[in-house]
């Protein structure tokens, strides 16, 4: 069955958890979506995982088109979300609407996700009233990396767990259909979640919030370096990767691959023409 913004919200009101990983892919966003996932989203954290960027803000709105038409083709069922990218938003509610219409036109989005509070309500319910879902997304918000002096857990005090609580409720009597909450302490994101009548998807928001979203590569162990605390890697598919490279790279310096079972065979007669008519 397809996920939609009213299965979402059903799940919420039932204490059904919502599940959400990332993928950028034809590939990874069909098998992401045969094994049940709620919503896919194609972040701009393709920046760093599929670019190679040091942050995500290098993203354009090509680059997301390109990879959310691609994520798209591949989930049947998944309710997909993408992200607009740095400067696609900020500028102007009109350019703001265009880009996310580009994002659902071009690139077969249900639904866009754009960062930050009260400062965006005028872009979230203008793209609203345009029939677009939008996603909000409060908290530790990438783009936002240069302002906070780095990756930097959010709402830690007083003011500022206040402010997060304030915007939130904002962006809902906005029209957004749901919010990410990204880096903030749990026993906040719980609060959040309790005020709100739509869903909060949690990265590093702890278990009290209505579903969970992944970097599927994070989870998968296909990335290196540092590792967030709120990541669980549920799998080792990078060590397996490596593990099958060098074994190809192996059996193919020593002849074993490719064996008779990987060849086409041809009648020895024709080879035993050709090996004479080309002196072999």
């Amino acid at each position: 069955m397809k996920n939609t913004v009213s299965t979402l919200l059903a799940q919420k009101q039932s204490g059904d958890k919502i599940t959400m990983l990332t993928a950028y892919d034809y590939t990874t966003a069909r098998i992401i979506d045969e094994c049940g996932i709620n919503s896919i989203l194609v972040g701009d954290s393709l920046g760093m995982v599929m670019l190679g960027y040091e942050n995500t803000l290098p993203v354009t709105m090509e680059d997301m088109i390109h990879h959310t038409a691609a994520v798209s083709r591949g989930a049947e069922n998944a309710f997909v979300v993408a992200d607009m990218p740095f400067m696609s938003y900020q500028v102007s509610v009109a350019e703001a609407v265009v880009n996310a219409g580009r994002l659902v036109k071009e690139g077969g989005a249900n639904a866009v996700k754009l960062e930050g509070g009260a400062e965006v309500c005028a872009q979230i319910e203008a793209i609203v009233n345009a029939s677009i879902p939008v996603v909000a997304h409060l908290g530790l918000t990438p783009q936002s990396v240069n302002a906070f002096g780095g990756f930097k857990v959010q709402g830690k005090s007083y003011e500022k767990a206040g402010k997060l609580i304030e915007d939130a409720l904002k962006i809902q009597d906005a029209g957004a259909c749901a919010v990410v909450l990204e880096g903030i302490p749990a026993r906040l994101a719980d609060i959040i979640t309790k005020k709100l009548f739509i869903p909060t998807i949690g990265i590093g928001a702890g278990n009290g919030c209505d579903g969970q979203v992944l970097v599927y590569q994070d989870m998968l162990g296909l990335t290196t370096g540092h590792t967030a605390k709120f990541v669980k890697r549920f799998a080792d598919l990078g060590e397996m990767m490596r593990k099958g490279i060098k074994d190809y790279i192996s059996e193919t310096k020593s002849g074993e691959f490719p064996a008779a079972e990987h060849t086409y065979a041809i009648d020895e007669d024709i080879i035993n023409r050709l090996e004479k008519e080309n002196n072999i």
